[in-house]
């Protein structure tokens, strides 16, 4: 697939490719089918296995997850050069929460099994990128450990803040 330079730019621009010189955004790009979503069309949803990463090259994504017996709950909006599903990609686990367009954002899908296929052709490549997946998880990890100490402290009223 013949990817733009606007393709190449959301690679860019993205934390999947941090430390990326061009060559290996192209050969990346390569692997990737990039589509524009309908508005509230599911990219994935809860529960569900895929192999695939998602790049939100343009546009916001809304990150649910069901609760017993109510409406989801809205857990986060993803931005422009953000990630989606890379524990899934990672992992081959079920998806922790559903992920459906806002708008009509444009996505660029990666398969693990093609991403795979660039240990041989650029080891290194596959290095950074899953180093760079590994600093998104960390971020992430790091924000609800600090939201579970504030909500925490706010519910024992701790440390004279609340």
């Amino acid at each position: 697939m013949d990817h733009t330079s606007d393709d190449i730019k959301s690679f860019c621009s993205s934390r999947l490719g941090e430390g990326l010189n061009e060559e290996q955004m192209r050969l990346l790009a390569s692997i990737s089918r990039c589509r524009t979503l309908h508005d509230d069309e599911i990219l994935f949803e809860e529960g569900k296995v895929d192999h695939t990463l998602h790049i939100v090259a343009s546009g916001k994504l809304l990150i649910t997850r069901q609760v017993a017996g109510g409406d989801p709950l809205i857990l986060h909006v993803i931005q422009e050069g953000d990630l989606a599903g890379e524990m899934s990609f990672v992992g081959g686990r079920p998806h922790s929460a559903t992920v459906r367009a806002i708008g009509r954002p444009t996505v660029c899908t990666f398969e693990r099994s093609d991403f795979e296929s660039l240990i041989e052709k650029d080891p290194w490549l596959v290095y950074k990128v899953m180093q760079n997946i590994v600093k998104v998880v960390h971020d992430i990890l790091r924000k609800m450990n600090t939201q579970y100490v504030e909500m925490s402290n706010y519910i024992s009223q701790q440390h004279g803040r609340y």
